[in-house]
């Protein structure tokens, strides 16, 4: 989980959005069973940010989670499926609605991109900052919660400025 949130907060600052925190949260869901999941929050002005990059951005953490797999021989089928990440997916497809863009689940919709078209442009950016976001991850691995500003000195970038907006 840490490489998936790991994934969002670095192609979000990469592609100029704010990052104020990513987590990732553990608990014991019932006798003998653990849970984990995570959020990664930012900040953007809907015009300062292009739609797709933000469609990648929600991509990339599925991206980053499934690299990670592969990278360290980790990858299984089974594995594979907990890194689907629906929810990234339907939250991209809301928000990008909203500014009147049309991402779809399994195909191209008329004037706009498909999801598989948005983890494509994720993958080819998550190979390219794959070393800064094995960095955050590690650390965030380590400490549960890290900030924005303590992720882009981590990775030697800095963290765009807040401005408000969607988040």
């Amino acid at each position: 989980m840490a490489f998936h949130e790991a994934g969002h907060a670095v192609l979000a600052m990469a592609y100029g959005m704010h990052v104020l925190n990513a987590e990732v949260i553990a608990w014991i869901s019932s006798p003998g069973q653990s849970t984990v999941t995570g959020r990664t929050s930012f900040q953007a002005r809907p015009g300062d940010i292009h739609p797709w990059r933000f469609a990648a951005q929600a991509a990339a953490g599925q991206v980053a989670q499934v690299h990670y797999l592969m990278a360290y021989g980790l990858w299984t089928p089974e594995r594979a499926k907990s890194c689907a990440a629906e929810h990234d997916r339907e939250h991209a497809i809301d928000v990008l609605a909203g500014f009147g863009y049309r991402l779809g689940r399994d195909h191209v919709p008329a004037g706009g991109k498909s999801w598989g078209m948005a983890r494509g442009v994720a993958r080819r950016k998550v190979t390219h900052l794959w070393r800064q976001i094995a960095t955050a991850a590690r650390a965030l691995d380590e400490r549960s919660l890290l900030t924005g500003d303590e992720i882009a000195t981590l990775i030697g970038t800095i963290n765009p400025p807040a401005v408000g907006g969607v988040s």
